[in-house]
C-alpha cells in the first residue's frame, strides 16, 4: 500500500482563495503565536488496489495544527490510518476557525472537488456543517464533540471520554501531597465540565480532603495562555496540573516547578517527562473508517455515536513508572469495571458543588445528563459561567 503527496502550491490565511497544498514534512509543522496562523491544505492519494472506491473522498477539517501531539494530533493519525486502511483518498485543512464563514466555504470547496465525506472536529463547527448537510444531501457529513444529527447525512461522532479522565484523576489523587490539584479547561461547554468533573470525581474517591481548582482560558490551542493559566494554578499551590486544550505548555510549566502532569489527546510524555503521570488517549482512526465505508456502501445513518474504551476510540496512557503499584492495581480494576459495566463514574451518591445532590445513590447518570452537564461536582473550585 502505498501513499503519496500530491503537487503543491502556497497561499496565506490573508489570501485563502486558492487551497494551500503542502507536501510531506510540512504536514506535521507545529504552528505558534495568534497572529500568524496559517491555513493549509494537505491532500493524500493512497492507492491501495483495484477493490478501492474511487468514488468516495474524505475531507477533514482541523482547528489547529497538527503538529506533534494534541487534538488535532490525533486526529490526523486518524485520517492516516483510515486513509491506510480503506484506500479512499483523504485531505485536510487546518487552523480554521470556529464562528467564522472559513469552515463552510473550505467544506464548499472540498465538495466541488469531489468530496463526498466532511468531517468537522471542533464543537463549533456544528450549526455551519447542520446547514450545508441540508443544502448537500448526497454528502455525508460527520462531526466531532456536537449534539446535533439529522437522521440522514449529518451525526456525530464522540467517544466517552469520561471514563480515562476518571481514571486520569485516580492517579493524580494519590500523588497530590498539597490536596490541591489545577485544571487549565479550554471553554465551559458540557465536553469539558463532565471531564472536569469525572477527573475530580476520580481523584476524591483516593484522596477525599482534595479540590480541583479550574482556569479558563477560552482557547483550545494557545501556549502562551494555557502556559500562564498553568503557572497561576502552580503559584497558588497545585501540585498537579491536568488540562483540556492541544498543546504541551501545561506540562512544561509543571515540569519547571516541580509538579506533576496529566496530559490530554495523546501520550505527550516526551515533552515534561519528569512531570507526566499519564493522559486520556483519543483513537480516532477505527470509527473514521467505519464511517468512510458506510459512505462507501450508501448505509450511513445520520445520528449519534458515542464510543467508549471497550470499541478503543478512548483510553488511558501508560502511567509513569515512578508512581506506586498500588495505584496502578487500583487504577486497572477500576478499568475492568468500567469495561464490564459494574462501576460508571456518574453514579451515585454525587453531590453538586454547592452541596446539593446531583445523582441519588443507586442511579446513574443517563447519557442525555451527561450530554448537557453545565455544573460542577463538589470538589471542584471555580465557576462554569
Amino acid at each position: 500500500m502505498a501513499v503519496s503527496d500530491l503537487d503543491h502550491v502556497g497561499a496565506s490565511k490573508a489570501n485563502r482563495s486558492e487551497p494551500l497544498w503542502l507536501e510531506g514534512g510540512a504536514m506535521r509543522r507545529q504552528i505558534f503565536g495568534l497572529l500568524a496562523v496559517v491555513l493549509s491544505l494537505t491532500l493524500v492519494a493512497t492507492a491501495c488496489g483495484s477493490d478501492s472506491d474511487s468514488s468516495t473522498k474524505a475531507a477533514f477539517i482541523y482547528i489547529g495544527p497538527p503538529g506533534d501531539a494534541g487534538w488535532t494530533w490525533a486526529h490526523e493519525q486518524g485520517r492516516q490510518a483510515a486513509a491506510e486502511e480503506t484506500g479512499v483518498e483523504t485531505a485536510f485543512v487546518e487552523g480554521v476557525p470556529e464562528g467564522t464563514a472559513d469552515f463552510a466555504n473550505y467544506a464548499r470547496d472540498f465538495i466541488d472537488q469531489g468530496f463526498s465525506v466532511i468531517f468537522g472536529t471542533s464543537f463549533g463547527y456544528m450549526d455551519a456543517m447542520e446547514s450545508l448537510a441540508a443544502e448537500y444531501p448526497d454528502v455525508v457529513f460527520d462531526h466531532i464533540g456536537g449534539y446535533k444529527a439529522n437522521g440522514s447525512n449529518f451525526g456525530n461522532t464522540f467517544g466517552r471520554m469520561y471514563d480515562p479522565r476518571y481514571l486520569s484523576g485516580m492517579v493524580a489523587g494519590s500523588v497530590s501531597t498539597s490536596n490541591h490539584l489545577g485544571y487549565v479547561a479550554a471553554f465551559p461547554i458540557p465536553e469539558v465540565i463532565r471531564g472536569i468533573n469525572a477527573f475530580t470525581l476520580g481523584v476524591r474517591e483516593v484522596n477525599p480532603d482534595a479540590h480541583v481548582e479550574v482556569v479558563w482560558t477560552s482557547t483550545w490551542f494557545d501556549p502562551v495562555v494555557e502556559g500562564d493559566s498553568a503557572q497561576a494554578l502552580l503559584d497558588k499551590g497545585a501540585d498537579v496540573i491536568a488540562m483540556h486544550q492541544d498543546s504541551t505548555a501545561a506540562g512544561e510549566k509543571a515540569e519547571a516547578a516541580g509538579a506533576r502532569w496529566v496530559a490530554y489527546n495523546s501520550d505527550m510524555r516526551a515533552f515534561a517527562p519528569e512531570a507526566f503521570l499519564t493522559a486520556p488517549v483519543w483513537n480516532w482512526g477505527p470509527r473514521y473508517v467505519e464511517v468512510i465505508e458506510q459512505a462507501a456502501a450508501g448505509t450511513y445513518e445520520g445520528g449519534y455515536y458515542w464510543g467508549s474504551m471497550a470499541d478503543g476510540i478512548v483510553d488511558l496512557a501508560p502511567i509513569a513508572d515512578d508512581v506506586d503499584d498500588i495505584v496502578k492495581s487500583a487504577v486497572a480494576a477500576r478499568k475492568q469495571q468500567i469495561l464490564d459495566g459494574t462501576f460508571h463514574p456518574f453514579q451515585g451518591p454525587i453531590n453538586a458543588q454547592d452541596g446539593s445532590v446531583l445523582v441519588s445513590s443507586g442511579d446513574i447518570m443517563s447519557d442525555e445528563e451527561m450530554l448537557s452537564m453545565m455544573v460542577f461536582v463538589e470538589g471542584v473550585i471555580g465557576s462554569t459561567g
